[in-house]
């Protein structure tokens, strides 16, 4: 039998959530929050950003894979906006994708991201808020700003239930929370 791992007890739109810590690098923990399968967290997140964004002006809703998908599907039906994925992998039947490079706190290693070809078109001249679960490094962010852009869509909005680390680096998130970072 494994210890206890330690937590982090967070309140996120009226919902009670302890979070488990992992290093993520010698010295530093991070508060891990995932979503998947979480559908009572997921509904309390989507209705809660929901409120936050009504009053943007925005077409579509965009991510990227995986962890943010149910949080993008659920505030896509709360705000009758359509939502995209950018895929973290390239497939055949996503022809002519468009594709930004990124670094992935949580893995440490370069990721790409994809515009599906299918959804390429759609996005020329649409204003997106861009969606993620946990904003720590903005790297991904990066990498969705840069799709979006060579996309020809304008982001308008950066929306996440956390961010997280420096505080003062996320003043023009919309989120729901903040998550502090653990160091020894």
């Amino acid at each position: 039998m494994s210890p206890e791992r330690p937590t982090y007890a967070v309140d996120i739109a009226g919902i009670k959530r302890k979070l488990p810590l992992f290093e993520i690098k010698p010295g530093l923990k991070i508060a891990i929050l995932n979503i998947l399968g979480d559908t009572e967290l997921v509904h309390a997140c989507a209705e809660a950003l929901a409120k936050k964004v009504e009053s943007i002006d925005y077409d579509v809703l965009v991510t990227a894979e995986a962890k943010s998908i149910p949080l993008a599907h659920v505030l896509s039906v709360v705000t009758h906006k359509p939502y995209i994925i950018l895929r973290k992998a390239y497939k055949p039947y996503m022809g002519d994708a468009l594709s930004a490079e990124t670094l992935s706190i949580t893995t440490g290693m370069p990721q790409t991201l994809y515009l599906d070809e299918k959804d390429r078109e759609m996005m020329k001249g649409k204003r997106v808020i861009i969606l993620d679960d946990v904003i720590s490094t903005g790297s991904t962010l990066q990498g969705m700003r840069m799709v979006m852009q060579k996309a020809g869509a304008q982001v308008v909005a950066e929306a996440a239930i956390f961010t997280e680390g420096e505080r003062a680096k996320w003043t023009d998130i919309i989120s729901l929370g903040h998550l502090p970072v653990f160091t020894d």
